[in-house]
């Protein structure tokens, strides 16, 4: 590289920095503690730390009996797919999944990605596609997006590459300016795609997809091939509603196709897409990140079945309320010390305010001397204002750990004068 381009990247870099947002700096754990009464801590540079920063809701990553599945899984079939699944990566595992997956969201089939942004950019894409199967047909698809969802959705949409025209976005969670879209939109387009995540990821707010399912149903009859509502809920999945089945069980909702992972709650690693047979059929003959990217590895694979067969039995309905008891102590706690929240959530995800990205990176720096891991959350990923410390609640804590976690949390506050 020429040192004048090295310099462009230095002073973005620089930006970044000087914004007090940068994400290059990891944490690299070593390893995980496991003693009775707490959580499995993380070891980084050799001492322990409390996870309050993780998408393993219900702590399945940890279970045994999920890692044994994942150890026969590779024993059996190796450690990787070996190729893309229409060359030889397709197992038995793979297939298994899929039916499994299908059958726990209700829908006649699924789809494997190797990561829930992959099938997101698969599900769009191929969506907006035209007769075609190379070509998008611009003029005859209008592709609606919720204001605050998720990077891989809004990368989905840019990846099409539609005219200005093909796009726009409701305000965050208004149903009446996304009726007002689709009404001035009659008679220009043939199809519309809606998109949404199911929990926006930021904040723990959930989508109401019965009221969002209510306006596409509306309007249905309005565009010669229909309304389609693709919805993202990686953050609901066995982690939200009464058995787990995320946003649609929450609210009462119904995505034609939903997007799901295996690396949030079900403590494992994947993504996936499941519809009725027609819709997968589909997408298995036009979605480039299943044709020419390999599948998760079977290890995976049979972690991931294991762990969808807890969550659908007793263990994971124990789980599950555990994880409520646990988001309602954190709640009352930490709102008795003080603190707000940006928004009231009822998922595992709570976001307390501090409003400044200084402040909520010396918060978090003062927490992870104190032993505990949580992330600051800034703007462009928030709004500008809504600068939050972004909380994440575990099954795997017991009442010691929220505790002790809600204790330092105060101190840190007052060490930097949110308080």
């Amino acid at each position: 590289m020429k040192e004048s381009f090295k310099e462009v990247l230095r002073s973005e870099i620089g930006r970044v920095d000087a914004a007090h947002t940068a994400k290059r700096n990891e944490r690299v754990i070593e390893g995980f503690l496991f003693t009775d009464g707490n959580a499995p801590r993380a070891i980084i540079g050799g001492r322990a730390y409390a996870l309050f920063n993780s998408n393993d809701y219900l702590g399945l990553r940890f279970h045994k009996l999920i890692r044994e599945a994942g150890r026969k899984a590779e024993e059996k079939f190796g450690a990787g797919p070996g190729a893309v699944r229409f060359i030889s990566g397709t197992s038995r595992l793979h297939k298994n999944l899929e039916v499994e997956i299908a059958k726990f969201h209700g829908r006649e089939d699924a789809i494997l990605f190797s990561s829930a942004f992959a099938a997101n950019l698969a599900v769009i894409h191929c969506f907006m596609k035209g007769q075609s199967r190379d070509t998008l047909v611009s003029g005859n698809v209008l592709v609606i997006s919720d204001e605050l969802n998720h990077r891989s959705i809004i990368d989905g949409i840019r990846v099409a590459n539609l005219p200005k025209e093909n796009k726009a976005m409701f305000k965050h969670k208004d149903f009446a300016d996304l009726r007002r879209i689709i009404e001035e939109n009659k008679g220009k387009f043939a199809r519309v795609l809606v998109i949404t995540d199911g929990v926006f990821s930021m904040l723990g707010e959930v989508q109401d997809l019965y009221g969002l399912r209510s306006v596409c149903d509306e309007f249905q009859e309005e565009y010669d091939e229909g309304i389609i509502l693709i919805v993202d809920d990686c953050h609901g999945v066995a982690a939200f509603g009464e058995t787990g089945r995320g946003t649609e069980e929450a609210t009462g909702g119904r995505a034609d196709i939903l997007v799901g992972t295996f690396g949030k709650g079900f403590g494992v690693n994947g993504g996936y897409a499941v519809g009725d047979k027609l819709a997968i059929d589909y997408l298995r003959e036009s979605a480039a990140t299943y044709i020419y990217s390999n599948p998760c590895s079977p290890a995976e694979a049979g972690a991931s079945l294991f762990a969808v067969q807890i969550v659908e039995g007793l263990e994971g309905q124990s789980l599950l309320k555990r994880l409520q008891d646990n988001i309602s102590y954190f709640k009352e706690g930490v709102k008795k010390l003080g603190f707000s929240f940006v928004v009231s959530s009822t998922h595992p995800i709570q976001p307390i305010s501090t409003k400044s990205p200084e402040k909520t990176k010396a918060m978090v720096d003062l927490l992870f001397k104190e032993g505990f891991l949580v992330t600051n959350i800034n703007y462009p990923v928030v709004p500008r204002g809504q600068d939050e410390i972004r909380v994440q609640v575990s099954a795997s804590h017991t009442r010691l750990d929220i505790d002790e976690f809600a204790k330092k949390l105060k101190g840190a506050a007052l060490s930097c004068r949110l308080m």
